[in-house]
């Protein structure tokens, strides 16, 4: 095992140099020089993006040893042994959408979310990896029961942040038919206009902004994270959460995030939520403030107000250290101790 590690991430390392030498035109450079709308941005400073508090991507001096082991090691299970029950969608594209709150979890963060007969779609990522090559980096433990080709029109794509796990450039344009709109923070636009999604379809947003789309009202949120597509942007594009607000509900998508007291910030603003989308997988001692643990992520449901709790970002795609079933297992644990109601298969 020890040699074979050595060998895939030596591998690893060769093929992204030669994408950084060679493919910068077509990965590197999506990512534009920053707006006005940008820098006068109250998260932008010293030229990146930040936080609202103090955040460590990664502690110092653990990016190899976390490198060896997501290669080599971890936790075991890490893969599922059968795959998460799944509903048939077969004939979605031809039912009306709902005139309450409905939605439907399409594995790892993407979520349709139906409200006053709107659709709008969250992170969606239909692609068997959550890489920039399709024949390497993340695999889907199985496939989305919802794709492009059988989505019904969209009122508006919602996208939180640049990370490949919530971007996905060919998700992005077989769905660029399906949308009246994508709705980004700011920066992810010039990602989008680069893959030749047109301008008028873009909607660029900072923290707090507010906008109607088609009668409901959605805003840009904070979330503690951060971003980057490639070895030298890290930071240079916004990540944000969202919370969006209709006749008949309101719900929250958290995107990626840590711990924040924004959460009571968004839910005195705009709670109490009738569902909270919240990340729950991905956590590790080594980055923990960009990561929700289970635990915090039900403090974060009830900072919001939030009344069901639906987890996401788990299940999908091996992207922690954590045994798959862990995220899942302790959320349900928790949640039935301060009896909190959990929706998930």
């Amino acid at each position: 095992m020890q040699y074979r590690g050595s060998i895939i991430v030596a591998f690893i390392i060769m093929a992204g140099i030669v994408a950084a030498i060679v493919g910068c035109n077509h990965y590197f450079s999506n990512t534009a020089a920053p707006t006005e709308t940008m820098r006068s941005s109250k998260q932008y400073s010293d030229g990146k993006f930040q936080n609202t508090l103090p955040t460590t991507v990664i502690r110092d001096g653990k990016t190899w040893e976390t490198f060896i082991k997501f290669l080599t090691g971890g936790s075991k299970d890490r893969v599922p042994a059968k795959p998460l029950p799944v509903v048939s969608m077969e004939g979605y594209g031809s039912i009306p959408p709902a005139t309450v709150l409905r939605f439907a979890w399409l594995g790892h963060s993407s979520v349709l979310v139906e409200l006053d007969g709107k659709r709008f779609l969250f992170d969606p990522v239909f692609s068997e990896r959550a890489s920039f090559l399709s024949w390497m980096g993340p695999k889907r433990f199985q496939p989305a029961p919802l794709t492009a080709k059988d989505m019904p029109p969209l009122d508006a794509v919602l996208l939180s942040h640049d990370h490949y796990d919530h971007l996905d450039k060919a998700t992005i344009l077989s769905l660029l038919g399906k949308t009246g709109q994508f709705c980004v923070p700011l920066g992810v636009a010039a990602i989008l206009e680069g893959w030749g999604v047109p301008k008028a379809k873009i909607v660029e947003l900072d923290w707090w902004d507010e906008r109607s789309v088609n009668g409901m009202m959605l805003v840009a949120t904070p979330a503690r994270h951060f971003s980057g597509r490639g070895l030298f942007d890290r930071f240079s594009t916004l990540w944000c959460s969202w919370t969006l607000i209709g006749k008949t509900g309101r719900i929250f998508f958290s995107g990626d995030t840590g711990m924040t007291p924004e959460f009571k910030d968004i839910g005195s603003r705009y709670g109490p939520f009738d569902i909270t989308f919240i990340k729950i997988g991905a956590f590790n001692d080594n980055w923990p403030d960009v990561h929700l643990d289970p635990e915090q992520a039900l403090k974060a449901h009830r900072d919001l107000g939030g009344r069901a709790f639906v987890p996401i970002h788990w299940g999908t795609f091996d992207l922690g250290l954590h045994s798959w079933y862990e995220p899942i297992e302790r959320l349900v644990k928790t949640a039935g101790a301060e009896n909190v109601k959990i929706i998930t298969p």
